[in-house]
């Protein structure tokens, strides 16, 4: 009867013990994830960034920006429409980078400012007039840091292309040339926002 017994309080000590070893793993790895730079935390600091560009300059847009976190998947949605006003996400979705960006290991990517790289650029960008070209209506792109200067030049626009995806996935979205691509029916709405604006919106690009 007593070794039963024993048995038990063995038993109950070693089940207590394993279920705070869980818990404390569990909380190991949510304060990992808490501590390295989020998506939240980038995102917070690129609002930032736009909102200390136009806070003193009336050419630009006050109410909206977009914003292109390239350190999420291309499979996931990380072209957002942003109101400044509350910080809030009006709308969002996916955005192709360069082919110069990959690097061949997964969810690492490169910059450049250089002509013919194909490469994405970083940093801030006044969105332009339209033009027609071979993606039909697209914008032209004016770099307003040092790390995109070269935008203009290198024909460096937003455009649709009939082929990249709608819905998020798990495989990456086809590459474009160095532009900001987006699906069809999402450029339909950006290019509504774009059209109705009476002052240039600010596109940014961080990683």
């Amino acid at each position: 009867m007593n070794k039963i017994i024993l048995l038990v309080i063995i038993l109950g000590i070693g089940l207590i013990t394993y279920k705070t070893i869980q818990k404390n793993t569990l909380l190991a790895v949510v304060d990992k994830e808490e501590n390295a730079p989020s998506d939240a935390f980038r995102y917070t600091m690129a609002i930032k960034n736009v909102k200390k560009r136009i806070i003193n300059n009336k050419e630009y847009n006050s109410d909206i920006s977009f914003l292109l976190d390239m350190k999420r998947p291309s499979g996931r949605n990380r072209f957002f429409v942003v109101d400044l006003k509350t910080d809030r996400i009006l709308d969002q979705g996916l955005v192709a980078h360069g082919s110069g960006s990959e690097t061949g290991k997964k969810n690492l990517l490169q910059f450049s400012n250089t002509d013919n790289s194909h490469a994405t650029s970083l940093g801030s960008y006044a969105i332009g007039s339209s033009y027609n070209g071979k993606f039909g209506k697209a914008y032209k792109l004016y770099g307003l840091d040092s790390s995109n200067s070269n935008a203009y030049a290198r024909n460096i626009v937003l455009h649709k292309y009939d082929r990249m995806p709608y819905d998020e996935q798990v495989d990456p979205v086809c590459l474009s040339e160095g532009c900001p691509m987006v699906n069809v029916e999402f450029y339909k709405r950006l290019q509504n926002l774009i059209d109705s604006s009476k002052k240039q919106i600010v596109l940014h690009i961080y990683y």
